[in-house]
């Protein structure tokens, strides 16, 4: 995004090179110094500020925090000065006794992982920030105490989808949270070892169809999805945009949003095969997207703006059936694909132990600003 209007224009060096002053408004946090770019290069992504009582989410264009500035493709044109958005951290009513020593084993999807990390930092009092992490591509909340990461790896695990069911199947959990419920698979192996699973749903959230951004289409009707899909549709002309095969992606099968996009939106079609498109991690759907002009996958709301943070000026999400996938439309129910947030529990958790205790708070009003921070709809 080249950005043009409201900054000054950058003074001319001692060595005819432009250059730019690009200042932190940290707004009360901790002190960010200020950076010196030469005209048309990046922002090096400053270490993330603190304040008492809140958490950070980004660096912004403007105080009224509406456009964030996006370190990886932004370039600087003039001076300009970015303002941090703060979220207050909210008293809960947390789960007397939890400590650090009885803390469930807690696992699920990638798309949950925040949720996860941020309950076990607001039930035992964790000081928090919103981070990125690089390996992952994508942002989570993360404490800022180092010395706590041999808990949260023994404590809070990230097996994804299918292998979170399994390590809930096997017993090596006490809860998951994952945006769909058990397999048939998954299911039928819990039965062989006598195990049942108790679901409840917890959040709301849209499951959206992304498209290149040089894609002049913008919506797309339910049927003409599952006609994309069950290769009936194969030209985008068909749906009224360019004359060009349509590249389309998937996920592999027991991935949360596989199974999602087959319960959800094909309504017992069986997808075509394409093998050579089922994108292995989440993340890269929208490298993939993004490098290919005529592609099509699909992804979960929350994770492509809170996780991933790629947003529609770089993968455009559609409307389906004319209807836009936003928080409106996910709480009035009118957008065609809502999903839901899960947690999960086997069903002989003894009802005294501190897992099945978790498992109540997270279904109550408690819960309910965590997950909103979270940027779920609880239900």
């Amino acid at each position: 995004m080249i950005l043009v209007g409201t900054m000054t224009s950058c003074a001319d060096k001692e060595n005819n090179t432009e250059e730019c002053t690009v200042t932190f408004d940290s707004r009360d946090g901790s002190a960010v110094e200020a950076q010196t770019v030469k005209r048309g290069e990046k922002v090096t992504k400053p270490t993330d500020p603190t304040k008492a009582g809140y958490s950070f989410v980004a660096w912004f264009m403007e105080t009224a925090c509406t456009n964030e500035w996006m370190f990886d493709t932004d370039v600087v044109t003039a001076d300009v000065t970015l303002y941090a958005k703060w979220i207050e951290n909210e008293e809960i009513a947390g789960i007397e006794d939890i400590s650090f020593e009885n803390y469930p084993k807690v696992d699920g999807s990638t798309s949950t992982r925040a949720i996860n990390v941020m309950v076990a930092c607001k039930l035992l009092g964790i000081q928090y920030t919103w981070m990125t992490l690089v390996e992952e591509y994508f942002v989570q909340p993360y404490p800022y105490t180092l010395q706590l990461s041999d808990f949260f790896n023994e404590r809070i695990m990230l097996s994804q989808t299918h292998g979170a069911f399994m390590n809930l199947i096997d017993g090596k959990v006490d809860i998951i949270l994952t945006h769909r419920t058990v397999s048939p698979d998954e299911k039928a192996y819990a039965n062989a070892l006598g195990v049942t699973l108790i679901e409840t749903s917890i959040a709301l959230d849209a499951f959206v169809f992304v498209v290149n951004k040089d894609n002049p289409i913008k919506s797309l009707r339910v049927d003409e999805v599952q006609k994309i899909y069950t290769k009936e549709i194969t030209n985008w002309s068909k749906v009224g945009g360019n004359n060009a095969d349509i590249k389309v992606f998937t996920r592999p099968r027991n991935s949360g949003s596989e199974e999602v996009f087959r319960e959800l939106v094909m309504e017992g079609l069986e997808p075509g095969d394409f093998p050579e498109a089922a994108i292995g991690s989440m993340a890269w759907v929208f490298s993939e997207v993004k490098n290919n002009v005529n592609s099509i996958c699909y992804t979960f709301n929350n994770y492509k703006d809170v996780l991933a943070r790629t947003p529609d000026s770089i993968v455009p999400k559609i409307a389906i059936n004319g209807i836009f996938p936003d928080e409106n439309t996910v709480k009035n129910g009118t957008y065609p694909f809502i999903s839901q947030v899960h947690v999960a529990i086997r069903s002989d958790l003894n009802r005294n132990s501190m897992a099945y205790k978790l498992y109540e708070w997270l279904q109550s009003e408690d819960a309910k600003s965590t997950i909103t921070e979270c940027g779920f709809l609880p239900k």
